[in-house]
This record gives C-alpha cells, sequence and structure tokens, in this order.
C-alpha cells in the first residue's frame, strides 16, 4: 500500500505501507511487514521493520522489530522489543537491509 497522504489504520496488514504523510494505527490495528513514513504514531501492533524519521509508540502500542528513526519516543506502557538504528544523514541514504546487516567489529585482545 503506497500513499501519498495521512493515514488512520485499524485494520490488519500483512505487507508494505509506505506514506507521505503520518500513519497512525489504531488499537486494533495490525501491520506485519514493512512501514515507511516521516512520522509513525502507535497505538496497535507492528511486527517488522520501520523506516521513519519520527516513530511515537503511544500507551499499549508494540512494535517489534527493526527500527530505523531519527527520532523515537516510547510512553508509559508502550513496548518496542528489537533493534533500534538511529538515522543521521550518513545512513538516511543507506536502505533499512543494509544498516541493519552491518554489525560493529569485534575486539580482539
Amino acid at each position: 500500500m503506497t500513499l501519498e497522504c495521512d493515514v488512520f489504520f485499524d485494520g490488519r496488514l500483512e505487507g508494505t505501507m509506505h506514506s507521505k504523510g503520518v500513519i497512525t494505527v489504531g488499537q486494533n490495528g495490525v501491520i506485519v511487514g514493512e512501514v515507511k513514513a516521516p512520522h509513525l504514531i502507535v497505538r496497535g501492533r507492528i511486527e517488522g521493520t520501520v523506516d521513519v524519521d519520527r516513530v511515537e509508540i503511544k500507551e499499549n502500542g508494540y512494535v517489534g522489530g527493526i527500527i530505523s528513526s531519527k527520532e523515537m519516543v516510547i510512553e508509559s506502557k508502550g513496548i518496542f522489543e528489537g533493534e533500534s538504528h538511529r538515522k543521521t544523514t550518513e545512513t538516511a541514504a543507506k536502505p533499512l537491509q543494509e544498516a541493519a546487516a552491518e554489525k560493529p567489529a569485534e575486539k580482539k585482545s
């Protein structure tokens, strides 16, 4: 699903949701897959990869997976399980899968 506007989603989607506006996942909303937008508000559930500038996980909201963002807000009773990658101007140009595949070098004694 590719959108040019803000969207309030309160259903179930398995796949991708991309928007040039704000995506709000309602309390009954479930997305399993990939979400990409400038701003994401989660009151429901997302499992997968999230590529946004700002993500807000509200009370009782849940995100499980990989988040790539410039800014992350998790309210009390909001849940995030997974990996978080901070977007910078350098990493914003990289695809999310590339950033997730990079691992820090191990130190040898």
